[in-house]
């Protein structure tokens, strides 16, 4: 049967459509690889494993959320420090996997809560001069790791750092949303051309593989110090929704509501953890390339989600995130453990929160004490005391799970006004 004028006409248009579709998603895949694959990288995890968890668990919270928010879901740089920290104590990162499943879990609990509270019940627990102290804790908390893997040669570090800053101030369109890619590219070119990149990796590794799944081992120190985490992404979804709402134009509040975000969020965590992936958070990256393209359809965020997913079983692309040298990721280090710390101070700022009250100084004080302080300690084998607190010789609460902890309870105790002279 041969097909009429319009048939025709009509499959070339499906075939452009699909095409350009294909090229959006692959936008996307780009905004958000670089720092999906930076976190296993820094952490010991699989690149190959986290880029299949970000696909699925994006194509997870499209379908919790009935596919009608934008979002890409990768890798959370919020969970390096305590990840690296169960690792050390524990020798076996599968440790770090049952922490981040029982962190997802929690996820599907504040979900509950805002379903059966309402989401400004459960948001008075974490005002900005809680969050934002201990968004500045996991930035300088990572800060040291940064300068550890940049000195192994500070010249091709230096030469990352200056890219990333060339092509944030002065690349326009799509690049200008990709800096910290363009870094590891030419960081990657320029240690190769000095010497220092190990080739034999990528010669050896096969063109398709399977990516190393692992399955999780579940302690309840190694969970005391993971689970935490939660309190300190929580604000980070809630800003990334609002965010994707304010670029899109919809309320997604209250549409497909927050409580299907966090469940779509949280569900997409705990697959990671179940496969060896990093815990899932919701991509600023993806949203700001939604801002620069003006193309907000869901199915395309979808599609780019099956794109990483289709990487993830190349064998060479494993192999070359392999073989990145560490001054190349201290490179980038430097710039994004920098930025993380300058996001919680940007969320004190836009809340305009008053240093002038002694209420406030105090909380966020304790809160910067605490978590880098207890951090130092455990790092530091010369010490021998207690860190944090001990609930038992294997179960710690120490770092970023004790500022949270400290910040939630001191900024309920204390009240809002108090008179000073």
């Amino acid at each position: 049967m041969f097909k009429s004028v319009s048939e025709s006409k009509k499959e070339k248009e499906r075939l452009r459509n699909l095409g350009r579709k294909g090229i959006l998603g692959l936008q996307h895949v780009i905004a958000m690889f670089g720092a999906t694959v930076l976190v296993p990288i820094l952490t010991g995890l699989n690149p190959a494993v986290a880029l299949f968890s970000a696909g699925v668990g994006t194509l997870i919270f499209h379908f919790v959320t009935k596919g009608k928010v934008p979002v890409f879901l990768g890798s959370s740089f919020a969970f390096i420090p305590v990840i690296n920290a169960v690792a050390n104590q524990y020798g076996d990162i599968r440790y770090a996997q049952g922490g981040i499943i029982v962190a997802g879990a929690l996820y599907l609990i504040l979900s509950m809560l805002i379903y059966i509270y309402g989401a400004d019940k459960i948001k008075s627990f974490f005002p900005p001069i809680v969050t934002g102290p201990m968004i500045i804790v996991i930035g300088l908390i990572l800060s040291p790791v940064a300068i550890q893997m940049a000195s192994k040669n500070w010249l091709v570090a230096f030469v990352v750092v200056f890219t990333v800053i060339g092509v944030s101030i002065f690349s326009k369109g799509f690049f200008k949303v990709i800096p910290i890619l363009c870094g590891v590219v030419v960081g990657y070119i320029f240690s190769a051309i000095i010497g220092i990149v190990n080739f034999e990796p990528i010669a050896n590794a096969s063109l398709i593989s399977v990516p190393q799944f692992t399955l999780p081992k579940f302690s309840i120190g190694a969970i005391a110090m993971i689970a935490p985490i939660v309190l300190a992404v929580f604000m980070e979804h809630i800003g990334d929704i609002t965010t994707n709402g304010a670029v899109v134009g919809k309320n997604f509040f209250e549409d497909p509501g927050l409580h299907r975000t966090l469940l779509g969020d949280g569900l997409a965590t705990m697959f990671a953890g179940f496969i060896g992936g990093p815990a899932n958070t919701t991509y600023g990256e993806n949203t700001s390339v939604l801002a620069v393209t003006r193309v907000y359809d869901p199915s395309i965020l979808r599609l780019a989600a099956f794109i990483a997913v289709g990487l993830s079983f190349i064998g060479k692309l494993g192999a070359i995130l392999q073989t990145i040298p560490e001054p190349v990721m201290g490179g980038v280090s430097l710039i994004l453990f920098g930025m993380i710390a300058s996001v919680g101070i940007r969320t004190i700022t836009n809340a305009e929160v008053d240093f002038s009250s002694n209420r406030n100084l105090i909380i966020s004080s304790l809160i910067l004490v605490a978590g880098i302080g207890t951090e130092f300690l455990r790092s530091n084998p010369s010490f021998t005391g207690v860190i944090g607190i001990k609930i038992t010789d294997n179960i710690q609460i120490v770092g970023l799970s004790l500022a949270a902890l400290i910040g939630i309870i001191v900024n309920k105790i204390l009240p809002e006004t108090i008179t000073e002279e």
